[in-house]
């Protein structure tokens, strides 16, 4: 009888701790922050917007769907729409634009840019010459030019960023537009902006040096790294001479090929335009891949790594040559690829990077303009996740990057190793004695129980929860499901200087706190 009892005791002992290690919870994470510990203040620059006037030539992209698809005309513009203002611009991308207190537009392009010549879309638009743009392989009737980007720029409420052609283009191209732009009148191109209408100068501030201009497989006008830091400032050189109040973006590379040229060019061009350009420039998008993890894990990294390594030059270079100026990053062109809830949370997880990295990213402009918006061919354009959580970034995180100190567990993704799970930044507003607190889920089956604590000062008051999740990660976004898109709200109770919460599997959550003065 005594041995059965003690084999039945055990058998239950063996079991339970055979159990334990499958029944124990999830290890709680732990985001610590200190406001005192300050990064940078954060660029309202970095919410902006990228414009092309993009259409497929079908057939030339080996597309079965015949059909006109054009990322400006006939969405942003179509003078004989009823949405329509009195420039031709539809106003439903305006206010979009205006709710999500968008900063600035970088136009015309863009690969575009390499074969557009800006005077093709001055003066009477039934005079402008028809083009085939180069980098697309469409006709371009160039009835959107220099005076209707400036109008449109105008009643958004956003600050111009031009490009020039530097594929194709000469310095002259670009210091004469320059002149047309800011010069006040008595000069050739100055009085030709007047004469179409326009007296006053433009003042435009910011100016692109080319785009993507090491693109050599895809690029009109492709140029080595010596090559473009030559003509890049020169142009700069005859520009400055027209209006020397101007700032540059210089073209860092676009071209992540294996052998990791991108480093040697981003090296090249800060090197040599170190007391030229104010900014340097990184393209880059999100690509899609099935492999969930991959996608979650190894483009966040990517993005971080682009990021670190273009800061790391800069300040190399500026120990080694003490320049004048400080050259700061501008993500110019940046968007994910697919319409559901996994590119919304690539886009907070972007933003995230440029916030965790104030003191050198100052700059940035999703593409595109025209991507705000999701658009039903019959029954128009509408709000999906995307747009809230740009504006709960755009709209709330203004003020000062603090630093966050995170503990949890990780994943594996590609050649990136111990990713967190959570991809938390906080942004403190002095002023209001506010705090955000922006998470990213990254898991794609459990929520992450997480301690939240303030190193610096205690909470107090409730806390405002906004969340951005979907139970499908694949479910299309759809106009009739619009208003299940805005994000849940809650409200949760907080004293002293730490609280808990628990993030959801594959969600983003902003956390706005009252901190104690």
């Amino acid at each position: 009888m005594m041995k059965r009892v003690k084999k039945v005791f055990y058998l239950i002992i063996f079991t339970v701790l055979f159990m334990l290690p499958v029944t124990l919870p999830a290890e709680t994470a732990k985001i610590k922050i200190d406001c005192e510990r300050i990064i940078d203040e954060i660029d309202p620059k970095i919410y902006g917007v990228f414009m092309e006037p993009i259409e497929f030539d079908p057939e030339r992209f080996g597309m079965d769907d015949k059909s006109v698809h054009n990322t400006m005309y006939g969405i942003l513009y179509d003078p004989t729409s009823p949405l329509a203002d009195e420039n031709g611009f539809k106003t439903n991308f305006i206010e979009a634009v205006k709710e999500l207190k968008i900063t600035n537009m970088r136009w015309p392009g863009g690969n575009y840019t390499a074969g557009y010549n800006w005077q093709d879309g001055i003066g009477p638009k039934d005079e402008r010459p028809v083009r085939k743009d180069m980098a697309w392989g469409a006709i371009d009737n160039n009835h959107v030019g220099t005076d209707e980007w400036v109008k449109l720029n105008k009643s958004m409420g956003t600050e111009n960023i031009l490009c020039i052609n530097l594929g194709t283009g000469t310095i002259n191209d670009a210091r004469y537009w320059v002149e047309y732009c800011n010069s006040e009148a008595g000069s050739y191109y100055a009085d030709l902006r007047a004469k179409y209408g326009n007296e006053k100068p433009y003042n435009i501030r910011y100016w692109c040096l080319g785009n993507e201009v090491d693109g050599e497989p895809w690029i009109i006008g492709y140029k080595n790294a010596e090559d473009y830091c030559k003509i890049a400032k020169e142009a700069a050189k005859a520009m400055r001479q027209t209006d020397k109040t101007i700032k540059f973006i210089a073209c860092g590379s676009s071209y992540y090929e294996p052998s990791g040229k991108w480093v040697d060019w981003n090296r090249k061009i800060i090197t040599e335009l170190r007391d030229v350009a104010d900014y340097i420039s990184i393209h880059r998008y999100w690509e899609y891949t099935e492999d969930y993890n991959l996608y979650m894990g190894h483009w966040a990294m990517d993005i971080e790594e682009k990021i670190n390594t273009t800061a790391a030059q800069i300040e190399i270079i500026k120990t080694k040559y003490k320049p004048e100026k400080q050259i700061y990053i501008s993500f110019d062109e940046w968007a994910p690829f697919g319409r559901d809830i996994l590119s919304v949370l690539a886009v907070a997880q972007f933003f995230n990077s440029f916030i965790r990295h104030a003191d050198v990213v100052k700059m940035a402009n999703y593409t595109l303009l025209t991507f705000l918006l999701a658009n039903d061919k019959d029954k128009g354009t509408y709000k999906t996740p995307l747009f809230h959580t740009f504006k709960l970034f755009s709209n709330n995180c203004l003020g000062t990057s603090v630093d966050v100190y995170l503990d949890c567990e990780t994943f594996d993704a590609g050649d990136y190793k111990d990713i967190p799970y959570l991809d938390v930044t906080s942004v403190y507003s002095k002023e209001t004695n506010t705090l955000f607190i922006n998470v990213v889920n990254r898991h794609k089956d459990d929520a992450i129980h997480t301690e939240i604590i303030n190193n610096s000062r205690p909470f107090t008051g409730k806390a405002s929860i906004r969340e951005v999740n979907s139970k499908d990660i694949h479910a299309p976004f759809t106009y009739d499901k619009r208003q299940s898109y805005i994000p849940v709200n809650k409200e949760l109770e907080v004293a002293g200087n730490k609280f808990s919460y628990s993030f959801p599997a594959h969600s983003f959550t902003q956390i706005k706190l009252k901190i104690k003065k």
